[in-house]
């Protein structure tokens, strides 16, 4: 596919590609504007025409159009790829020999589900008993319903597969697109049609809410090669300008209450679509804000449902907050329904996660007691531990322990295992970052000092880095070479050079310690193992 993304890069200036996103102004050669990500107070989000690439100061992100793409849309690199193609206009199949059955069946299939979408939206327009559903019962108004593009799916036994056929297509393209059930026939009956949108903003399957009696209340479109649910994020589409804006994503249970907040004006909600959340759901989220909330319902299974996004969140490095207290409503539906401004009045007033969950917990135990105590802590020691940050890790247990009338060491000596799974932070907003050890963090700095070693000619002698191949990251090493060290004098510069590498040796060397003592406590069962650790982290000590 390099031919591909050669002949769309040429065909697509990145400054225009980034202004979709971003207001950009001239600063010399270069071009800036602020971070689509909200983490700058002041432009440092950089673009070079003349190379095809960009940096972003604030995030620490940067790379060429396709990179730009998938981090700004939360998106994989073939769905970056096929977004950029369909807008440069280049054919990617004829680039492709393996992939042109896989392409000319997408194309088909989204076709029909194109087709199918407009039938269900005219089925809507002509039944009126419906019409009254959609926007008395459900409240929603037009310009809603238009938005989502809300339609119907008849009672009839095959209204739709006799109305695709006749257009073209055969019964086994309309069972590849989901559309079918095991018998052939129409799949959706007598139901509230909602679209599913890809990136692209195209129709990729739908989710049916039956009108009247009947099971199961909702149906969706099975997975198809065009509808993955562990990927797919419903309302991302309509929100995406929003959570960029606001800098922070709703996360609701189930579509209509998606599709309320969008109208009550809390257009960042999205809403996994009747699935499970996933790490995959909360990667693509994270790329586009750190502030992910979530607005599950107050029952048990709500409750549940948030206890294990937290957990895996965590496994991640990710922090989620929680938005409760829905007014004695089940849900964000039923809130709106009754004012919208109580709604967005909860978005506004979240809690960090863990703070939600101790709650939950203190409520439903009985801390009066030995056992209340001893399963309240174990709980709650269970989720700090998860805790990447070493410094929110011990906020709270000085707030448990202090719950329960104990000390921080009591509470640690229950050793209760650390999960193994637990991850570092991807990235941190606070400005002391240098304390924080990530990976991130020290990528920034090799960054600053190849940038150095590749363009700051004599300065860069006494750093020993390898230097990258790819030439992408070699252009975006020369714009931060431009914008930070540029102006400095060939000492200064010197000066500059080995305090970085002084720094980056010191900082990788503990963050290699913090690592294998993370190993270090997962082994604690295995002699042998956790004597070679030992040795390892003595090592890097002297």
């Amino acid at each position: 596919m390099n031919d591909a993304k050669e002949e769309i890069k040429a065909r697509l200036p990145i400054e225009d590609v980034v202004g979709q996103y971003i207001e950009l102004k001239r600063a010399g050669r270069t071009l800036k504007g602020r971070s689509p990500w909200g983490v700058d107070k002041t432009p440092s989000f950089m673009v070079s025409p003349d190379k095809g690439i960009w940096h972003d100061f604030s995030a620490n992100k940067g790379g060429d159009i396709f990179s730009f793409v998938m981090e700004v849309e939360g998106i994989s690199f073939r769905e970056a790829l096929e977004k950029l193609a369909q807008q440069a206009g280049v054919e990617l199949k004829q680039y492709s020999g393996n992939d042109k059955k896989i392409a000319e069946k997408k194309r088909r299939m989204r076709a029909a589900i194109e087709l199918a979408c407009k039938y269900y939206q005219f089925c809507l327009s002509k039944n009126k008993s419906v019409c009254e559903y959609v926007f008395y019962r459900r409240n929603l108004n037009r310009a809603t319903a238009v938005e989502f593009r809300i339609g119907y799916a008849p009672k009839g036994k095959n209204y739709l597969v006799q109305f695709l056929t006749k257009k073209g297509f055969k019964l086994s393209e309309l069972k590849e697109a989901g559309l079918l059930n095991q018998y052939n026939g129409d799949l959706f009956r007598g139901r509230m049609m909602v679209p599913f949108f890809d990136n692209s903003g195209d129709v990729i399957g739908f989710t049916g809410r039956i009108i009247g009696d009947g099971e199961p209340k909702y149906l969706n479109t099975p997975e198809t090669l065009l509808f993955n649910k562990g990927r797919f994020i419903f309302g991302l589409t309509q929100a995406k300008e929003s959570i960029r804006k606001s800098g922070y994503v709703v996360i609701v249970e189930g579509n209509m209450d998606v599709i309320s907040s969008h109208q009550a004006g809390v257009k960042e909600a999205v809403a996994t679509s009747g699935t499970a959340m996933t790490e995959n759901h909360l990667k693509i989220l994270h790329r586009l804000t750190d502030d992910i909330r979530l607005a599950y319902d107050g029952d048990a299974a709500g409750i549940k449902a948030a206890e294990r996004s937290i957990s895996l969140a965590n496994n991640l490095g990710i922090s989620l907050k929680v938005i409760s207290g829905y007014h004695g409503a089940k849900d964000p539906d039923e809130l709106i329904q009754k004012d919208p401004k109580l709604w967005q009045k909860c978005v506004e007033e979240c809690e960090p996660a863990v703070d939600w969950l101790l709650k939950k917990y203190e409520l439903s135990l009985d801390l009066t007691t030995g056992p209340g105590k001893k399963e309240y802590s174990d709980i709650a020691m269970k989720m700090i531990n998860q805790i990447p940050d070493a410094v929110e890790r011990k906020h709270y247990e000085k707030l448990v322990a202090k719950k329960l009338d104990v000390s921080v060491e009591d509470l640690l000596s229950k050793n209760i295992p650390m999960e193994k799974t637990r991850l570092k932070p991807i990235k941190t907003k606070d400005k002391k970052a240098d304390r924080t050890l990530t990976e991130e963090n020290l990528r920034s700095i090799q960054d600053s000092l190849m940038a150095i070693m590749i363009y700051g000619g004599s300065a860069g002698g006494e750093i020993n880095l390898e230097i990258p191949e790819d030439e992408t990251k070699i252009a975006e090493l020369e714009l931060i070479f431009e914008r930070n060290y540029s102006k400095l004098n060939g000492e200064d510069l010197k000066k500059e050079a080995r305090a970085l590498f002084a720094r980056y040796k010191r900082e990788k060397n503990q963050y290699e310690i913090d690592e294998l003592t993370k190993e270090l406590e997962a082994a604690s069962d295995d002699e042998e193992k956790t004597a070679e650790l030992l040795r390892k982290i003595q090592l890097l000590r002297k």
